[in-house]
């Protein structure tokens, strides 16, 4: 499949697909085509095998979130906001908690407005030292969206989540590292082949494992002790019926390294 907006490279060998945001001009920030071929590439990842996904951006920036040059503002017909973000940023950011893969964010320059949270979407942030993470929604008198309201609380806590939307102030990777918002910033020149080294190590863990790890961790958000432990069992029970564990334990056993398929 042909795209205009992204690239989709999925490699067979290390079973990880990447991603690349490329609008670089931009800032790869956000259209609607570019909404559409995201999307269409998701199908083409979910049907091929992979076991990993990289999301990044081209060039100097990660995303700088919605392109406003892609809205109206012709008095009496502007864009709708709403019935933009249920037609395209609500289903990507529940499309990438979902997917049954671990999804991994490079970010490799400026991520802001929806696109900063395009990367807290995703299960682990990787960042460049010299990226930054912007809520930049206020700076034009908006609320953050693409799960920013959720996502900022839950990473760093009210008072600091406050801060970021309120202010829209640039919060730097370090910094970003220490508050628990991104999993690990890495030297520039070194981000695509810690990412790309990372991914293929996760690629070979056991897939199932891990969807199930993720349900768990953010369900735990809402639900009691007694919920979580009922959710426990249940995964424990259907993954201890899988190909994997059944790998698992006969490696520990033989005392070697196990072969798992994502089964």
């Amino acid at each position: 499949m042909s795209f205009e907006a992204i690239r989709v490279d999925i490699d067979a060998s290390s079973h990880v697909a990447t991603i690349t945001l490329n609008r670089p001009d931009k800032l790869n920030s956000f259209t609607r085509a570019m909404h559409e071929e995201l999307s269409a590439a998701l199908d083409q990842v979910d049907s091929s095998g992979a076991r990993a996904l990289v999301l990044t951006g081209a060039g100097r920036g990660f995303c700088a979130g919605q392109d406003l040059a892609d809205l109206d503002f012709t008095p009496g017909a502007m864009t709708d906001l709403g019935e933009l973000i249920e037609a395209y940023f609500n289903p990507l950011i529940r499309r990438l908690q979902s997917m049954p893969l671990p999804v991994i964010a490079a970010v490799n320059g400026t991520a802001a407005g929806a696109g900063a949270n395009l990367a807290l979407a995703c299960d682990l942030v990787f960042a460049a030292r010299s990226a930054s993470f912007i809520q930049a929604f206020v700076k034009i008198g908006l609320v953050p969206d693409s799960g920013g309201t959720w996502f900022l609380p839950q990473r760093v806590g009210m008072a600091r989540a406050l801060g970021l939307a309120m202010t829209g102030d640039k919060l730097g990777a370090e910094k970003a590292e220490s508050w628990g918002l991104i999993w690990q910033v890495v030297d520039d020149a070194d981000l695509a082949a810690t990412v790309a080294t990372f991914a293929a190590g996760l690629a070979q863990q056991p897939t199932r494992a891990i969807a199930a790890i993720k349900k768990a961790m953010r369900a735990s958000v809402t639900q009691t002790l007694e919920q979580q432990l009922d959710l426990e069992r249940d995964l424990q029970r259907d993954l201890g019926a899988s190909h994997d564990y059944a790998e698992g334990v006969q490696a520990f056993v033989g005392k070697r390294a196990p072969r798992f398929e994502g089964r």
